[in-house]
């Protein structure tokens, strides 16, 4: 399967959107209002949707799939990578049958660790960067934070905007972030735009986020670092899904979507899976196209997909504490 690039072609009329700060700034303002209301009661609507029995079961498995098994903490140490990449791979060591996860997340000074961790095995290495979670740093710092994990050997890297810059409206120096770190992944790494939508105050500014991202080369679009009070909600994502829908609508090119943080439970998962399917619609059904940013999440999903094999819950020690 041959993936759609993430960048404009130079003949394609949202190319010069970004153009000038005032062009940029008039596209971005003239895109349609959010109506909170009606995003919320959908969003709540899908929530609601039952699945059972095998469906359930192929919920989870793809959930597990699905998952960028992330630590970013300041006391991260090499071991504490290594078992988190062990886990990933083999999410349930006694049932080969498990998933493995979609990829590792991790600070760029952990990247090597992780990559030797998880080698030969599919399983993917992120690494946040650009002065994550704050992002309050010159872009020379920004770009290099980037370069060092890309030659450490990530595959992809999640970058945070400068939400600053967004919220005063200086849309073009945002646009052009993004773009300088796009061309710092090369060709090797896979780019994941954070917009910390806990932070954004309105609907209408993530979906600005949203295309702002997209059109500046995003591969992905994530909503958050899990590092504020509001991370992923149902409503923000199922926001960020019809972005993408109506991007690939306009330009043919394909992104990803990324909801992460506070998403804990297998009952999460699914409901976040029912917005994928009835929004963007089957084809966002894969780990190329759709992940969770989490850390206890796969935990449940072990659980819960043991419960089904077993008609039984684990005891306390059937996985692991990360």
């Amino acid at each position: 399967m041959t993936m759609p690039s993430s960048a404009l072609t130079a003949a394609h009329p949202l190319k010069d959107v970004a153009a000038s700060d005032s062009s940029l700034r008039r596209f971005l303002h003239g895109l349609p209002g959010v109506d909170a209301v009606g995003l919320e009661a959908r969003a709540a609507s899908l929530g609601t949707r039952s699945i059972k029995t095998t469906a359930k079961a192929y919920a989870i498995d793809l959930a597990i799939s699905m998952v960028d098994l992330t630590t970013l903490e300041g006391a991260d140490t090499p071991g504490k990578v290594r078992a988190l990449g062990a886990k990933a791979v083999k999410p349930d060591p006694t049932d080969r049958t498990t998933p493995a996860t979609a990829a590792v997340c991790v600070y760029p000074d952990m990247v090597a660790v992780a990559k030797e961790a998880v080698a030969g095995s599919g399983v993917k290495v992120a690494s946040v960067a650009t002065a994550f979670p704050a992002g309050r740093a010159a872009l020379d710092v920004k770009l290099a934070d980037v370069r060092d994990a890309v030659a450490a050997g990530a595959d992809e890297i999640d970058m945070v905007i400068d939400r600053g810059a967004f919220l005063a409206g200086r849309y073009l120096k945002v646009y052009d972030e993004i773009t300088a770190v796009k061309e710092a992944c090369g060709t090797s790494a896979r780019l994941k735009v954070i917009f910390e939508t806990g932070e954004l105050s309105t609907y209408d500014n993530i979906r600005r986020a949203s295309w702002l991202g997209m059109l500046a080369g995003a591969d992905f679009i994530k909503t958050s670092t899990g590092k504020v009070a509001v991370n992923a909600t149902p409503a923000n994502t199922l926001l960020m899904l019809e972005a993408v829908r109506d991007f690939r609508a306009q330009t043919g090119i394909q992104i990803g979507v990324k909801p992460a943080g506070g998403i804990r439970t297998s009952k999460d998962a699914v409901k976040f899976l029912v917005l994928v399917n009835e929004t963007a619609g089957e084809d966002w059904l894969d780990n190329h196209w759709f992940r969770f940013g989490a850390s206890s999440l796969l935990n449940d999903l072990l659980m819960q997909r043991q419960k089904l094999a077993t008609g039984r819950y684990s005891g306390p020690d059937y996985v692991t504490v990360d």
